[in-house]
């Protein structure tokens, strides 16, 4: 029997700043589904947002409010607002090299719907690679990769462990603390902008064991996202680009955003995906302009988007690239507290995109998700210590499960793009119904362990978007 203080489920920045807050006395395990590196941090581009001072607290919380449509839960919004200086600051002790000027002051950079430059950023346009990178570096738990956790060990309001499949060979793990931070669910969808394993599986056991889900039918989709490549994963193109002058443009090189919305680019992104989507369908295109910025400014301030362009072909910043929208970032997720704590349950937390804490609301005001890793991993890292010791260790008999079964590869396929195609960006009741409908009758198949888990997740985003009559922020619904 394998037993620690802590299991952490997910590699990502929420699961490796929980780590390195974690004592150096206690015993930890990351779980990582994939190479350490595939996951969405490495790919996240943007920054990290943060108040830029106290002072600017009060508008961080305004605008985070606002683009969350009014459904935001304020008291999570402030404490992820407050909090943002100081993890910060904490990174920057730990010595994460933040992007400088000459002087040696932060830049900041602006990003839609924000009232001001606030987001930090490192590596030009490597924030994500950056910072996971610079948290492995300082974690000292040990890591278990090519890890899939098949079920939770629950009993009652307490969890105990869970059991995982490396390989062939299936083991049950127990903890005395669990911490979900596995991510979203990029791969429910057909055109998405997440790493290639992070399929909704954690949120789908949390539905299956009876765990509140919540927010669910709030998806977000990234307006500027290159599909024109052959794997599931897309090339994001972050919205720094819009923010340092980048333009979107139709064939005729006519900005059309500014037909939807007066802010044009800089409108919040579920109103630019739904207006490129509209052009789209209406058989127009749509490219991102980089004929604002010079090729040095680009090379230095966006690297690696300079660099995979080239690699295409495009001659940018000349040449036009042309773009769509795709998923990109759950607002919902596994109901928990401020401190992260799952309802319902002992010594369960839920930290990262998989948790629905309540500071997105409707839609998630950009860069305000890899703070919300920071900030609220550290706090449940916190809480965890203030447990009592009251646990006691209980061993559970193994279940065997069959993680896939013959059909299931096409199924899966059907199931991603049942997804894009009826409840995406712009949704209609009878489609969500027709989508319902293919999800329940796939679930009476026979069908492997992990194929249950997505469906049962997206069946929880279907059902919500069912619930919510009106559009809403990312929940946008028009017609039968």
């Amino acid at each position: 029997m394998k037993l620690y203080d802590y299991i952490i489920v997910g590699a990502g920045v929420a699961g490796l700043y929980a780590a390195l807050n974690i004592p150096s006395s206690k015993s930890v395990l990351i779980l990582s589904k994939d190479p350490l590196w595939e996951c969405n941090t490495f790919y996240a581009q943007g920054g990290i947002a943060t108040a830029t001072d106290e002072a600017d607290i009060p508008s961080h919380i305004e605008d985070t409010l606002k683009a969350g449509a009014g459904l935001c839960d304020k008291e999570a919004v402030e404490i992820l607002s407050r909090n943002s200086i100081s993890v910060v600051e904490d990174l920057i002790n730990r010595g994460f090299p933040f992007d400088r000027d000459a002087d040696g002051n932060l830049l900041f950079t602006k990003e839609a719907a924000h009232s001001k430059p606030r987001i930090l950023h490192a590596g030009g346009d490597a924030t994500g690679r950056e910072l996971h990178k610079f948290l492995l570096s300082q974690t000292r738990a040990k890591v278990l990769e090519g890890v899939i956790v098949v079920d939770l060990l629950i009993e009652g309001d307490t969890i105990y462990g869970v059991t995982i499949r490396q390989g062939g060979k299936q083991t049950q793990l127990y903890a005395r603390c669990v911490i979900i931070a596995s991510g979203g669910v990029g791969s429910l969808y057909e055109y998405h902008t997440n790493a290639k394993k992070i399929s909704a599986d954690l949120q789908g056991l949390a539905a299956l064991k009876g765990l509140q889900l919540m927010d669910m039918e709030f998806t977000q989709f990234h307006p500027t996202v290159f599909v024109y490549n052959k794997r599931a994963r897309k090339l994001l193109l972050t919205e720094a680009l819009r923010g340092e002058g980048a333009t979107i443009v139709d064939e005729e090189g006519r900005r059309f955003l500014l037909d939807y919305d007066e802010r044009g680019e800089l409108a919040s992104r579920d109103i630019v995906s739904r207006a490129i989507y509209r052009h789209q369908k209406e058989g127009h295109q749509a490219y991102l302009d980089f004929s604002n910025f010079t090729e040095e400014f680009f090379k230095k301030r966006f690297p690696t988007i300079y660099r995979n362009f080239q690699n295409l072909g495009y001659d940018v910043p000349r040449q036009r690239v042309p773009i769509s929208p795709a998923f990109h970032f759950m607002m919902g997720g596994i109901a928990t507290d401020t401190w992260g704590r799952v309802y319902g349950m002992r010594n369960l937390y839920a930290v990262g995109e998989v948790a629905r804490t309540g500071v997105h609301g409707a839609n998630r005001l950009a860069s305000n998700s890899l703070l919300e890793g920071l900030v609220f991993s550290k706090r449940a890292v916190e809480d965890s210590l203030m447990l009592g010791n009251d646990w006691k260790m209980r061993e559970f008999s193994p279940k065997q499960f069959i993680l896939t079964k013959s059909g299931d590869k096409q199924r899966k396929q059907l199931l991603r793009k049942t997804m894009w195609e009826k409840v995406g960006i712009i949704r209609r009741r009878s489609e969500l119904q027709e989508a319902l409908q293919i999800v329940t009758d796939m679930e009476k198949e026979d069908i492997g362990h992990l194929l249950r888990l997505r469906i049962a997740s997206a069946k929880s985003i279907i059902e919500a978007a069912l619930a919510r009559k009106k559009s809403i922020g990312a929940h946008y619904i028009e017609g039968e």
